[in-house]
């Protein structure tokens, strides 16, 4: 965890879920993680497939679920402990997570960083899950 980083999702692994989580090369999935030397943070994740509604006038209300139900994006502020980071969210796309602290456990591998969440329940089907995703320097 380095100040003034930018990191491109390459990986997720989601145990415990019955959602497919892909985010890896090809998937069509994509996320950033970005964080800055203030101390302040920014994730948005992408996950496919996702509905591609011809234009606003046509989208539906299943469509709009399904584009809530595929992304998630918060930023905030960051502690780095050396082992775990903690994101205090100020703004979420889930007002739930508005306000509370999410934590992380952290592993390097070179370029690589996988953050690892505690048990949680998953915001698309609610059963306790654990999610690993691998991040890698932005070029």
């Amino acid at each position: 965890m380095g100040a003034g980083v930018g990191l491109k999702a390459i990986n997720s692994r989601l145990r415990g879920s019955t959602s497919r989580l892909p985010v890896k090369a090809g998937s069509g999935s994509q996320g950033f993680i970005s964080y800055d030397k203030s101390g302040r943070m920014l994730v948005v994740l992408i996950r496919s497939p996702r509905p591609h509604p011809v234009n606003l006038e046509k989208m539906t209300d299943q469509d709009r679920i399904e584009l809530f139900r595929t992304t998630t994006a918060y930023s905030g502020t960051y502690k780095f402990d050396g082992k775990a980071v903690e994101h205090s969210i100020d703004i979420s796309w889930n007002e739930y997570w508005t306000g509370t602290k999410q934590v992380r456990t952290v592993e390097r591998d070179g370029d690589r960083i996988t953050l690892t969440t505690p048990p949680f329940p998953f915001h698309t089907d609610g059963r306790t899950s654990v999610n690993m995703l691998t991040w890698e320097k932005a070029k």
